[in-house]
């Protein structure tokens, strides 16, 4: 079985633990502390485990002359990207009032460090895991640190070949136990063909320790879904308000109607996945007892016959007879009362039958 472990605090994942929900907020939150509240609650309220954003520290995260070029796309913030992204990132304190804000709504709260500085203030901050975004997959220095500090990790691997991926899962097994890798593709929005799903059932054969799961950039639900029938232990969609905001990530994201589907999807596919032992259920049995089949005699048999095949026939019979699937069982044996033609055969008229129930 995949292995198992807390990646909250009373929240395991992996085995037959419920599949983990992350709302991405990353900063669909337009850089606006008010709209960054509404979305952790409306995270909480469509049914997520956690809402998690996008920490930058941007000196550490970009040099200078990609902080100094002109930035003109029509969803730009400020004239240079570093403008626009300084922007969109939220100081220290306030993540410790959107950490607290969480706590009050009842929701984990974490964020992607995406250099090494924003991983060491996480690390201060006590989330409860942290998210490595598929961009610094293969950051080996960071990988490293990150794993070092012993919490949880979740893994992204968009752009990254499986070759990569091992290394990932080498290296930070070396350091930390409790991780998950997902399939992602990184793509705005992402179109099905470009999915790969069944890099999923790839992972899961390639790292059969660790629980699996799925990022997606898709629109819509369906995939997701399905990602978890494929036995994703965790899955994230980014999550937005208004999708015709300004920014990359609202086209790939979903509406609160959206997410709060999908969350139900998800729990309906669980619940109906079972146990994976196939037998006949307690809620079968009225459909067995009007329309199953049993062991017929297509001729008048009369007491003390020894039966062969050729006497015996298959339909819906009154009383419920002998199972089909035992009709060989009866060959060979004597009926110890008359059958009339077509009159079900039922186990006690037969010598020697054993009856498996």
């Amino acid at each position: 079985m995949p292995l198992k472990f807390e990646l909250g605090p009373g929240r395991m994942i992996g085995g037959s633990n419920p599949c983990f929900i992350i709302a991405e907020i990353g900063q669909n939150h337009q850089g606006d502390f008010e709209i960054a509240k509404k979305m952790i609650k409306m995270a909480k309220d469509c049914g997520a485990d956690c809402a998690k954003f996008q920490k930058s520290e941007l000196e550490y995260k970009f040099n200078k002359r990609a902080l100094e070029r002109p930035y003109n796309s029509k969803h730009s913030w400020g004239k240079t990207y570093g403008d626009h992204k300084r922007h969109l990132e939220f100081s220290h304190e306030q993540y410790r009032e959107l950490q607290k804000y969480a706590k009050e709504v009842g929701i984990f709260f974490t964020a992607s460090g995406m250099d090494e500085m924003a991983v060491e203030f996480l690390d201060d901050l006590d989330v409860p895991f942290f998210k490595v975004a598929s961009c610094d997959a293969n950051n080996f220095p960071c990988l490293e640190l990150t794993a070092k500090k012993g919490r949880p990790m979740v893994i992204s691997s968009g752009m990254q070949s499986i070759a990569t991926m091992r290394r990932v899962y080498q290296t930070v097994k070396e350091h930390n136990q409790n991780f998950t890798i997902l399939q992602c593709t990184s793509a705005y929005p992402l179109d099905p063909e470009d999915v790969n799903l069944r890099v999923i059932a790839e992972y899961q054969k390639e790292f059969p320790d660790i629980p699996i799961g799925y990022s997606g950039h898709e629109r819509g639900i369906s995939i997701t879904v399905a990602a978890v029938a494929m036995g994703a232990k965790v899955v994230e969609r980014h999550v937005t308000l208004d999708k015709s905001w300004k920014g990359n990530d609202h086209e790939a994201s979903l509406e609160p109607s959206e997410l709060t589907e999908l969350v139900r999807a998800i729990r309906l596919v669980e619940r109906a996945q079972g146990t994976g032992i196939k037998q006949m259920l307690p809620c079968e049995k009225a459909c067995h007892d009007k329309l199953g089949k049993s062991v017929v005699a297509k001729v008048a048999i009369p007491k003390g016959t020894v039966l062969s095949m050729d006497m015996l026939g298959v339909k819906v019979g009154e009383p419920k007879g002998v199972s089909p699937e035992d009709m060989g069982q009866l060959v060979g044996k004597a009926v110890t009362e008359d059958v009339e033609e077509d009159g079900s055969i039922t186990p006690h008229m037969v010598d020697g039958y054993n009856n498996k129930g």
